[in-house]
């Protein structure tokens, strides 16, 4: 079962545009935690975990503006 992508704020990323997994917003549970990976959503606009395959992606109308 395919999970439905993690929508991000803008401000949810890091300075360079990254975010983590495993996440809080993705409400995991002890069984499905993982080594934190760095993913780079600002590149593209989302970004897969290669661990658990959860997909996180900038919401609708949200723009990742380095700082």
């Amino acid at each position: 079962m395919t999970k439905a992508p993690i929508e991000l704020l803008a401000k949810d990323l890091t300075d360079d545009g990254a975010y983590f997994c495993p996440s809080p917003l993705a409400q995991m549970t002890v069984q499905d935690t993982h080594p934190k990976v760095y993913l780079d959503v600002a590149a593209t606009g989302e970004a897969k975990c290669p661990y658990c395959g959860r997909v996180y992606k900038l919401k609708d109308g949200e723009h990742f503006q380095g700082h």
